[in-house]
């Protein structure tokens, strides 16, 4: 996929990876629209909507679809975080994180891919969670492992259309969604100290694999980890932390 002169679509972008990936592409040399709940200024097109809606969402892939004069990449990045017991977790709270994680970006895959006549490269945002298994996070990790299922499912069927759907599992990232752990003494050097790299990632480091994964254009279905090699760590590792 060439970047320069390409339309593309990034959900969530008004910040953290989402914001990160609007401004990569857009240095790159694409035109971007940004589909948020909030502003986000330095798109070329800014559209406000709730992926959780699918009204909302059909009518503003359709109006970014109509400025851009088209569409060639869509990266899905919206998403919310969550954290409750199993045992505790009420059904709103389930619902919450599914219809932002997982429905929304299925309604966000479907309606984009429709507007990619002439091809194109859609890049979800997944997680490690969705690999590994955290406590309090079920709901988290659910979605991000069907998110991930989709976009593979995605890959398969819509191959045939040259359109490629591949994923970015970020780990630790520092971004709005990572705020929260700062309740949690020591969360954030813990967490460092157990990524192969000694330490958590950032925005612009996760926007990087989505740009590469755009112009890799005999790659798809594939789910590429961009967390540091802290999905590597290991409990049983003989060595311990060493």
């Amino acid at each position: 996929m060439e970047m320069q002169g390409a339309s593309a679509l990034v959900t969530g972008g008004a910040s953290g990876i989402g914001e990160a990936c609007t401004a990569q592409l857009r240095a790159a040399g694409a035109r971007v629209a940004v589909l948020d709940v909030h502003d986000a200024p330095h798109a070329d097109v800014m559209v406000r909507a709730d992926v959780a809606d699918e009204g909302q969402v059909v009518e503003g892939v359709g109006r970014a679809v109509a400025e851009l004069g088209g569409l060639n990449i869509a990266v899905l990045s919206a998403g919310v975080g969550g954290s409750a017991p199993l045992c505790e977790m009420t059904t709103a709270e389930w619902d919450r994180v599914m219809n932002v994680n997982l429905r929304g970006a299925f309604i966000c895959l479907r309606e984009c891919a429709r507007a990619m006549t002439d091809g194109g490269v859609i890049v979800g945002i997944t997680s490690v969670s969705g690999m590994l298994h955290e406590r309090t996070m079920a709901h988290y990790g659910a979605s991000k492992a069907g998110f991930a299922h989709l976009v593979q499912s995605a890959a398969r069927e819509l191959g045939s259309r040259r359109i490629r759907v591949n994923a970015v599992a970020p780990g630790i990232t520092d971004t709005p969604m990572f705020v929260p752990t700062e309740r949690l003494p020591g969360y954030r050097e813990r967490v460092g100290q157990r990524a192969a790299l000694g330490r958590i990632g950032t925005a612009d480091e996760v926007a990087q694999a989505v740009v590469s994964l755009c112009t890799l254009d005999w790659v798809t279905g594939q789910v590429l980890a961009a967390d540091g090699g802290v999905s590597l760590y290991s409990p049983i590792d003989p060595r311990g932390d060493a």
